[in-house]
C-alpha cells in the first residue's frame, strides 16, 4: 500500500459510507407510497362491518389499526375525542370492508416471467388480493417477488409458496425442466425426486431451506411415501400440500396420510376405482355419471374423513372450465375427462358434507381483465357449487388463510392480527360481482387506492 493511498483511504472510505447512505435513502424514498410509519396509528373509521369470522354484517364499526397490525375493533359511537385528535382518519362513510382476499391456488413462475408475475400481483392487489398461495415453481424467482412484495419494491400480494416433491418419473414432464434450468430436474432443493432410498429428513430440510411454507405432493408416489414425507415435514414444521390423487396413491390415500390440504376436485374422480393407475401408465376415461349428482357414495366416505381429519378441498373448479383451454400448469387430465359442471357438483358435495373449501385459480385470465383470477373461481362456487355468497367469501379469506397455514395473521379482521382488509362500494353478501367494486386495499397497514391502479401490460412467455 502507498503512502499516498494510506492518506487518501480515510476520504474514500467516507465516501463508499456516504454512497451507501444515499443508496438507502433512495430505496426508502421508493417504498414511501406503499408503506407507513411502523408505528402510525390509523383509524379506518365507519364502516360497514364484515369481519370474516362469520359474525353479521354491522354498520357504524371502526378498525384501529397500528403499524401493520389491527389494534382494536369497535363501534364509532365509541371514538372518544382524545382517540380522534391522536390518529390518522381514514373515513369509510358507511362503504363496506372485509378481510383481504386471498388466492390459494396460483403458479407466478412456471416458467419464470417477472414481467407478468408483476402484473398479475399488481392486478391482484389493487384487487382487493392481499396474500396468494403459490403451488411449487422455480422457488429462485418465487422468491425474490416475496421478498420484493414484502418489503414494498413492488405492488403486489403476499406471497407463501411450496417446494414440489414427487416420483422420479414425473421429471421427465416439460414443467418441470422449466423450473429448474441451470440444474437437474428432480436434484433441486424446491423441486426433488423422492423414492424409497431417498433420505426424507435431508429432502424435507432442503425444502426448508428455500423458505417454503409447505411441500406440495404431485405425483408418482405411493401411498406409504406420502406417508413418510408428510409425517417428517410436519416434524419440521411444514405444511404438506397434495395433488388429491398422487397416481398411483387415490384420494383416500392422500387424505389417511395426513397432509394440509388436498388440490383439483376434479381429480377426486379416482377415489372409487380398485386400482389407480401409476404416473406413465395408460389411463382409462372414468364414467362421469357417477359423479354429476353430487352424490357419489365413495366420495361420501372420502368426505367424512376429510371433516374429521380437519382436510381441506382445494377445488380450482374455474381451471376445468372452457376458460382455462389454453393453461400449461393444470393437472394431465385425458380430453373431456372433467369440467367444471363435474367438479362444480363433487365439490358442492364435499361443501354440503361440511369439508372446508378453500378458493384457489390455478389459472391466469386474459390481461385485459382489470381484476383477479380470484373473481372467477367465486363466481363459480356459487354457481356451479352452490356456495352461499357468504360461504364463498369465507373459503377465500378465513379458510384460504387456514390452508396457506396463516390463519393466526389472515382470514379475519380482529385484533392482532395483520391489517388485510378490502373497502368495496357495494355489499358483496347480495352478489358477489360487488366485489368489483373495491375502492381500496389495505396489506400490512399500507394503503393501495383503486383510483391509482394502472395495470402493467405483459407478454405470454410461451409466445416467444
Amino acid at each position: 500500500m502507498t503512502a499516498a493511498f494510506r492518506l487518501a483511504r480515510p476520504m474514500l472510505l467516507a465516501i463508499f459510507a456516504l454512497a451507501a447512505v444515499c443508496h438507502s435513502i433512495a430505496q426508502a424514498e421508493s417504498a414511501k407510497p406503499f408503506a407507513p410509519p411502523q408505528k402510525e396509528l390509523v383509524l379506518f373509521r365507519n364502516a360497514s362491518l364484515l369481519d370474516g369470522t362469520g359474525d353479521a354484517l354491522r354498520s357504524g364499526m371502526d378498525v384501529l389499526v397500528r403499524g401493520e397490525r389491527i389494534e382494536k375493533v369497535f363501534p364509532d359511537a365509541n371514538a372518544d375525542h382524545t382517540l380522534l385528535a391522536a390518529v390518522k382518519i381514514v373515513p369509510l362513510d358507511g362503504r363496506f370492508l372485509i378481510p383481504g382476499l386471498i388466492d390459494a391456488h396460483v403458479h407466478l413462475a412456471t416458467p419464470p416471467n417477472r414481467r407478468q408475475a408483476e402484473a398479475i400481483l399488481r392486478r391482484d392487489i389493487y384487487g382487493g388480493v392481499t396474500a396468494v398461495r403459490d403451488m411449487a415453481d422455480d422457488l429462485r424467482a418465487v422468491g425474490e417477488l416475496a421478498r420484493a412484495s414484502l418489503v414494498g419494491e413492488i405492488a403486489a400480494s403476499d406471497i407463501y409458496y411450496a417446494a414440489l416433491m414427487a416420483g422420479p418419473r414425473f421429471f421427465t414432464d416439460a414443467r418441470a425442466m422449466q423450473v429448474s434450468a441451470g440444474g437437474v430436474p428432480g436434484h433441486v432443493p424446491w423441486m426433488q425426486a423422492i423414492s424409497e432410498a431417498t433420505d426424507i429428513p435431508l429432502a424435507v430440510a432442503e425444502a426448508r431451506g428455500t423458505y417454503a411454507t409447505a411441500i406440495k405432493l404431485y405425483a408418482d408416489l405411493s401411498p406409504e411415501l406420502a406417508t413418510r414425507v408428510t409425517a417428517e415435514a410436519h416434524r419440521q414444521h411444514m405444511l404438506v400440500w397434495a395433488h388429491a390423487t398422487l397416481f398411483p396413491a387415490k384420494p383416500s390415500d392422500v387424505v389417511a396420510a395426513g397432509v394440509d390440504v388436498i388440490s383439483h376436485a376434479c381429480l377426486l374422480v379416482r377415489e372409487p376405482q380398485e386400482h389407480v393407475p401409476s404416473w406413465g401408465e395408460p389411463r382409462k376415461a372414468v364414467d362421469l355419471a357417477a359423479f354429476r349428482d353430487g352424490r357419489n357414495p365413495a366420495l361420501a366416505r372420502l368426505f367424512a374423513e376429510m371433516v374429521s381429519r380437519g382436510t381441506i378441498l382445494d377445488a380450482t373448479v374455474w381451471a376445468y372450465s372452457a376458460d382455462t383451454a389454453g393453461s400449461t400448469t393444470l393437472p394431465p387430465l385425458l380430453p373431456g375427462s372433467c369440467d367444471d359442471s363435474v367438479g362444480g357438483a363433487i365439490t358442492g358435495q364435499a361443501y354440503r358434507a361440511g369439508v372446508l373449501i378453500d378458493a384457489g385459480t390455478d389459472n391466469i385470465a386474459e390481461s385485459s381483465d382489470p381484476w383477479p383470477d380470484l373473481f372467477h373461481e367465486l363466481a363459480i362456487l356459487k354457481d356451479k357449487a352452490g356456495l352461499s355468497n357468504g360461504a364463498a367469501l369465507q373459503s377465500a379469506t378465513l379458510i384460504a388463510a387456514r390452508a396457506t397455514g396463516e390463519q393466526q395473521d389472515m382470514g379475519s379482521i380482529e385484533p392482532g392480527k395483520l391489517a388485510n382488509m378490502v373497502v368495496l362500494t357495494r355489499n358483496p353478501l347480495i352478489d358477489l360481482n360487488n366485489l368489483r367494486s373495491v375502492s381500496m386495499t389495505v396489506k400490512r397497514g399500507r394503503i393501495f387506492d383503486r383510483s391509482a391502479f394502472v395495470p402493467l401490460q405483459w407478454e405470454d412467455i410461451t409466445d416467444r
